[in-house]
């Protein structure tokens, strides 16, 4: 089974908008779809997807996709009213008041195409996690915190497989580590973001980790460079539970930062470098768990002047990310 990620950058500025360019048949539209179809993966997890009620957005992609019969997303945090008074004013429902930022209800959302049936009988969306609720966090103790921990979602969506059993797909998106102050707000939730699955592996909350998973999303961070705080991704990394298989390209090698540590064929987004600019860094991540056999692995990033190096470019600056697993290896049947 191959299983894939990508961050779309599809999100608009309001709402509708994503669906209209969509349906239109915008550059960037027929650019992700060609580098979907390249890799054809069985299962692909969506990011920066603007969520409304009815998917309707969701499924225009699928349909100018093709091939995938299946399609999940639930609400995300982004521009959800938190009910709460956060920055102060003695108002509820401004725009600071919702659980993490955005310009509409559910822009940047996540959603999932699969050639698979999706098991929704055993769905755990752990998106409405108190921050404060997360063993060992490192949040600010001083009222002005969002409520959530997910700045968009953590998911446990299952796919059904034969004889019973699921393979599980653990689903986030973290926020970016910057754009705060030097109390790093932003800094803290985004390496909390990433705990979350380590306390989650290791038993800590009050849901067991499924026997097989292949975790998915955007960290915001990398284990070597940029400006995050990395100790939770590399404990992720490195987690006995998690096998990084370290999904590389030659044109990510071509493309990366002199001055950076992390090695370059790892990245996975073309950022510009420079003053107050990260670089190419390894943000998205496909993670099976320990006990599937991974048979191959890929970051789609052909050299300049490859076959289809024009639509990998203007699909996205970030880079999908594909892993092939063997599944019989997943004999555990689930309750």
């Amino acid at each position: 089974m191959r299983v894939a990620f990508f961050h779309t950058e599809l999100s608009r500025p309001g709402p509708g908008l994503m669906l209209r360019d969509i349906r239109q048949g915008h550059d960037q539209v027929e650019a992700i779809a060609s580098v979907v179809r390249h890799i054809d993966p069985d299962v692909l997890v969506l990011a920066d997807i603007d969520y409304d009620l009815q998917n309707a957005g969701l499924q225009a992609l699928a349909d100018h996709i093709g091939g995938y019969p299946y399609l999940f997303s639930k609400r995300p945090n982004r521009g959800l009213d938190s009910q709460r008074d956060l920055n102060g004013d003695d108002r509820l429902g401004g725009p600071k008041d919702v659980e993490s930022y955005a310009e509409f209800f559910g822009q940047g959302g996540m959603g999932v195409l699969s050639k698979r049936r999706f098991d929704l009988d055993h769905f755990r969306d752990f998106s409405d996690t108190p921050w404060a609720a997360l063993p060992g966090n490192i949040a600010l103790q001083d009222g002005r915190d969002p409520t959530r921990l997910s700045r968009t979602v953590h998911w446990d969506l299952p796919l059904r497989l034969a004889d019973d059993r699921r393979l599980h797909l653990l689903i986030w998106h973290a926020t970016a580590p910057v754009f705060d102050g030097p109390e790093d707000r932003n800094g803290r939730r985004n390496h909390d973001e990433t705990a979350f699955w380590l306390s989650f592996f290791d038993g800590a909350l009050a849901a067991d980790p499924p026997p097989g998973f292949v975790l998915l999303g955007v960290t915001n961070a990398d284990p070597f460079d940029g400006e995050s705080r990395p100790q939770a991704l590399r404990r992720l990394l490195q987690h006995p539970k998690v096998h990084d298989p370290k999904p590389s390209s030659e044109g990510a090698r071509a493309a990366g930062d002199p001055d950076h540590r992390g090695p370059p064929e790892l990245d996975t987004v073309d950022w510009p470098s420079g003053t107050d600019r990260p670089g190419n860094l390894r943000v998205d991540y496909v993670l099976p768990s320990s006990n599937l056999t991974v048979e191959n692995a890929g970051v789609v990033w052909p050299l300049d002047g490859m076959p289809l190096s024009d639509d990998v470019r203007l699909a996205s600056r970030h880079r999908l990310v594909w892993v092939d697993i063997y599944l019989p290896k997943l004999a555990t049947t689930e309750n």
